[in-house]
């Protein structure tokens, strides 16, 4: 059976204010044909997120000259929780105004210094006046609209603490993501979706036929039809979903990108990945149409 993907890149994020290397900072897994068309893993752990940006493009470009399909996974939110957009006073389909917005107002500067804490405090005064829903600084950078700690609870007319995605992992078991509104501390994944989205957006300009799942493809198996005219497919992906020890002096973020990337080329080769693109099984009309346009959905739960 033929695969779906001839390569699968899987990007291990950063939020880093500062350039870094090592544990906790950006790893960049690829599984591509080698010289003899089998598949060979390679990591790379480039030091800021501009650098990653020109690597991943580098990285791309080759693969769409060799004629492959790529899977593109990051492990940051792609979306928000529903009802975000309209929170912040955004007009438009949700997922493309958050999109927009995030592209103008978060500063990524070459060194990694950032203004992910300001641009957080600003979307909280939009969306509540206060600390709430995003959390999580250093003393130095807190301000009255962004506290240290989580200052309340979400209501039950306000914008949800998880996603459903996220919740779907909760209760399957899956590990335990963390809220997009966490932005600080360990295993915060809103700091690296503030910075992230844009990344994504800034890549996928230089990148000719890319989309976006599940926002620009159907939440729906994919098949060689429905990608006729896609090179590369970006999508979530949470590479804890998959357990994986490190080797040879691997960090362990070095050891899950390659994990994921080899779960999801072993489920392409049995002809099997192509169904986790309809997500859930169980989800409503009305969920799918949040999942589509705004919220997302990790790929494999």
């Amino acid at each position: 059976m033929a695969r779906l993907f001839d390569s699968y890149v899987i990007v291990d994020w950063s939020a880093a204010s500062k350039p870094s290397t090592g544990s906790d900072s950006i790893w960049i897994g690829v599984l591509s044909p080698d010289a003899r068309l089998k598949l060979a893993f390679k990591s790379h752990n480039p030091a800021t997120r501009a650098e990653a940006l020109k690597m991943l493009e580098d990285i791309l470009g080759r693969a769409l000259h060799r004629g492959d399909r790529v899977l593109l996974g990051f492990d940051f939110s792609l979306g928000f929780p529903a009802g975000t957009a309209s929170a912040l006073g955004l007009e438009g389909p949700p997922w493309q105004a958050i999109r927009q917005f995030l592209l103008k107002e978060m500063k990524d500067k070459p060194d990694n210094s950032n203004n992910r804490f300001p641009l957080a405090a600003r979307m909280n005064r939009l969306m509540s006046g206060g600390p709430f829903p995003f959390w999580g600084c250093s003393k130095k950078d807190e301000l009255t609209t962004l506290s240290q700690k989580k200052s309340r609870e979400h209501g039950p007319d306000e914008v949800a603490e998880f996603r459903l995605a996220e919740q779907a992992a909760i209760d399957a078991g899956k590990g335990r993501p963390q809220p997009v509104w966490k932005i600080y501390y360990a295993g915060a994944v809103g700091g690296q979706t503030l910075t992230g989205v844009p990344a994504v957006e800034r890549l996928r300009e230089k990148l000719p036929n890319t989309r976006i799942w599940p926002f620009e493809l159907p939440l729906e198996p994919l098949t060689e039809e429905t990608l006729a005219d896609t090179r590369i497919v970006i999508s979530e992906v949470y590479p804890s979903m998959i357990p994986a020890k490190p080797e040879g002096g691997e960090t362990k973020d070095s050891a899950q990108v390659r994990g994921l990337s080899a779960w999801f080329a072993e489920l392409d080769a049995q002809g099997k990945l192509g169904a986790l693109f309809a997500a859930g099984g169980n989800l409503s009309d009305e969920q799918k149409a949040a999942i589509s346009s705004e919220e997302g959905w990790i790929l494999g739960i």
